[in-house]
């Protein structure tokens, strides 16, 4: 007994003073400032990821498909070949066009030879007839023979304009036998094969451009006002992706049974993987942004009948009790106790005393700047 009694007072001797040093040091903590923050109330609105551009493409000609190289699935680009038309009989009508071209051409010659020919013997015939050299009905003759001319050589002339709209249209018969993609997309559908008749305007291929997915929602009519150009919102998908959307456009329409409006909105995260048709939940603002105290929800300590934070005051943690609000990202509203610029303790602040000495572990962190509560 009178060892054991020996060793207490050893033990005493030795951890009292170490224990009182301990005491006597000012406590380490982590420190947050106070700031004001831009909050908007929101509620939950369900939308679906929609396609901003999507096209049935079709050919603009009519024939038989001599190949067709992309298959569902496929990333194509601008101008990338979606199908080739077998061409031979087009380039036989182009050939068949430019020769009626050249026919028509030598017919202009011999329109032209002609005409002169007969105005000659007309004006001649007219300089004869003052002279009363020749009949009055020679002189009708040749300026029937004259009009004629003039009426072939028109004839020609039109015969020209005829076979170079044929030969517009060969050309641009043969120029669509290839059917190209119209915009960077993604192949949906594939609707002709090989070996098939393709009529003019019939559907080839379907594509759709991922870079300009939207998401389109039904939001309430009475919050419609408070949705803004300028105003990000945020999205989250079924996986727990969230996507940051921009406001495109509000469609004037309203389905009176919901007394909802459908409302465009922009995708901004382009390496979010989202597909059409996905569902996900809207944080839509109910009322117009306003600028709020917020403290991190860190420095808040559970306090009989509310909630209490302690202040770094001159190097002391001097509790002060606050009344919070609404929730925003990692921190809370702040309704009284706090000023703007305050420097709350964040880490450390379980065992604290009131007027206890603290010390900081580095600079004061910045509270959330932004955010929604729903």
């Amino acid at each position: 007994m009178h060892v054991l009694a020996r060793l207490a007072l050893v033990c005493a001797l030795v951890v009292g003073p170490a224990t009182a040093m301990a005491q006597g040091r000012p406590a380490g903590v982590s420190t947050a400032v106070v700031t004001t923050s831009t909050m908007a109330e929101t509620v939950a609105v369900f939308g679906e990821v929609v396609a901003g551009r999507e096209s049935a493409v079709a050919a603009r000609v009519g024939g038989v498909a001599q190949d067709v190289p992309i298959r569902i699935g496929d990333i194509v680009s601008e101008g990338d070949i979606l199908a080739r038309l077998d061409t031979e009989l087009l380039q036989i009508e182009l050939a068949q066009a430019e020769a009626q071209i050249a026919i028509a051409q030598a017919g202009i010659s011999v329109s032209e030879a002609r005409l002169g020919r007969a105005e000659k013997a007309f004006r001649r015939a007219e300089t004869l007839r003052q002279n009363s050299t020749i009949a009055e009905a020679q002189l009708e003759e040749r300026a029937s023979d004259f009009a004629e001319a003039r009426g072939a050589q028109q004839e020609a002339l039109a015969r020209i304009q005829a076979s170079q709209n044929a030969l517009e249209q060969a050309r641009y018969r043969l120029d669509n036998a290839v059917v190209r993609a119209p915009f960077d997309a993604v192949i949906l559908d594939v609707t002709t094969e090989v070996g098939q008749f393709i009529a003019s305007g019939s559907q080839v291929a379907t594509l759709i451009d991922t870079s300009a997915l939207e998401i389109e929602a039904n939001v309430p009519a009475r919050f419609v006002s408070a949705l803004r150009m300028d105003q990000p919102l945020t999205a989250t998908t079924d996986i727990g992706d969230t996507v940051t959307l921009t406001l495109r456009a509000i469609l004037p329409t309203e389905f009176a049974a919901t007394r909802t409006r459908p409302v465009r909105f922009d995708v901004q995260d382009s390496d979010v993987p989202i597909a059409v048709g996905q569902t996900v939940t809207l944080d839509v603002p109910v009322s117009s942004p306003r600028e709020v105290l917020v403290v991190p929800k860190d420095a808040l300590v559970q306090a009989q009948g509310g909630w209490s934070v302690f202040v770094n005051e001159d190097g002391k943690a001097m509790s002060r009790t606050v009344e919070i609000g609404a929730a925003l990202n990692n921190a809370f509203e702040v309704l009284s106790g706090l000023a703007e610029g305050d420097e709350v303790v964040v880490r450390g602040n379980e065992r604290l005393r009131p007027g206890q000495e603290i010390a900081p572990a580095g600079p004061p962190q910045a509270a959330a700047q932004s955010g929604s509560n729903g």
